[in-house]
Order: C-alpha cells, then sequence, then structure tokens
C-alpha cells in the first residue's frame, strides 16, 4: 500500500461521515434523496457503511486469491452497467432503505463514530497486511488493500455530493490526493465503458464530445 492512500481515505471518511451525522440528514430522514427511488437514510446508510466495510475487511484475513485489478473490479460488477431499475440497483436501495429504517439517524451516528475511531488502527494494521489482498466478500475476490481503499474512496466522494445536495447542503471540498485519486479512477472507468476518444472528447473537446461519459 503505497504511502498517501490511507491518509487521503482517513480525512475523505471523516469530511464524508461529517454529512451524514449532520442535522440536516436527520430532519430529512425519511424523504426521497437526490438518488431516486432511495431515502435520505438511506443514503446515509449506503454512505457510512463504505467506512465501516474498510474497517471490517482491513481487520479480518488476508483474501485467500491473488487480487484483480481494480479495472477488472469494475468490469466485472454487475451494478456498474446495470440500469437503474434494474434488480441489482433496486436491491442496493431497497436494502439501504431498510436498514436506515430500522436503525434510525442516533443509532447510526453513535456507528459512525464508533468506524471512525477504529478507523486509524485498521489503517495501521493494513500496511503490515501480508499478503497485500483485501477480500470482498460480496463480489467474490480479492483487490490490494490500496485499490480497495481506492473504491470505497470514491463511493464516499460520490455520496457524499448525493447526500448534501439532498438536503441543501453545499459539497464539502476533499482533499487533493483524494480527489486526484479518484477522478482518476472514475475517468478510466468511463473509458473502459465508453472508449478514450469519447472520454478524450469530453474533457478536451466539447464541441464533439458525446452526450455522457458517465463512469456508471
Amino acid at each position: 500500500m503505497d504511502s498517501a492512500i490511507a491518509p487521503a481515505f482517513q480525512d475523505t471518511a471523516r469530511i464524508g461521515l461529517e454529512v451524514v451525522t449532520s442535522p440536516e440528514v436527520s430532519d430529512r430522514w425519511g424523504e426521497e434523496s437526490a438518488c431516486a427511488g432511495m431515502s435520505v437514510g438511506g443514503l446515509a446508510h449506503h454512505l457510512a457503511v463504505q467506512v465501516g466495510y474498510a474497517v471490517r475487511l482491513l481487520t479480518d484475513e488476508p483474501g485467500p486469491e491473488e487480487p484483480i485489478p481494480v479495472l477488472e473490479h469494475y468490469r466485472r460488477a454487475t451494478w456498474v452497467t446495470a440500469a437503474h431499475d434494474d434488480e441489482i440497483n433496486v436491491s442496493i436501495r431497497t436494502r439501504a432503505d431498510a436498514q436506515a429504517t430500522e436503525e434510525g439517524p442516533e443509532a447510526l451516528a453513535e456507528r459512525v463514530r464508533r468506524d471512525l475511531a477504529a478507523l486509524p488502527e485498521a489503517l495501521d494494521r493494513a500496511r503490515e497486511r501480508t499478503p497485500d489482498t483485501v477480500h470482498i466478500p460480496w463480489q467474490g475476490w480479492s483487490l490490494t488493500t490500496g485499490e480497495f481503499l481506492l473504491t470505497r474512496m470514491m463511493e464516499v466522494l460520490v455520496h457524499t455530493d448525493d447526500l448534501a445536495v439532498s438536503v441543501g447542503l453545499p459539497t464539502p471540498d476533499f482533499p487533493d490526493e483524494a480527489v486526484h485519486r479518484v477522478l482518476g479512477l472514475l475517468s478510466a472507468v468511463a473509458t473502459l465503458r465508453h472508449g478514450q476518444l469519447p472520454v478524450l472528447r469530453a474533457l478536451a473537446r466539447p464541441q464533439r464530445a458525446p452526450s455522457s461519459v458517465a463512469a456508471f
């Protein structure tokens, strides 16, 4: 694991979870979020659990299989190319809403505090991880520690924006290190899906760009 990813992830987690535990989110918990079909509480839960996954999986035993490259992770994951109303995406929203209804904002805030407190030790342990693999049980394969943290960091950045917009808060600024890495990942996934030229044009020649080169 390179030395910059852990502090970038820790700072990103702290910033994102400040939005999760904001009064604005608590006040609008049951309302629909900016992610159509998902409540504000469900979105807050889905964001918060990304940090919880890091704490849990970084302290689990390393995965037994060889890690795959991060782009292969997104090539294999069915949700990446699924439509909004496909079963995989509906199930993600439904599960998050159910957990948010069961838990509520106060209980989630307490879990967030525990995860943030446990995160530094989990990241320290991950630096010594041998072999350098993190098994992702809901996918069935492993990534290196750094690339696993990158995938969670992307989730936190994207869903913090979703959540802030949902409740009328300004989207916070994140560390440059985190933003550069996440934008690089999103550009790579977009290129995987749409090809080099559409992404190049979207970034440099809007007059010839397609209407969308969204990574997801």
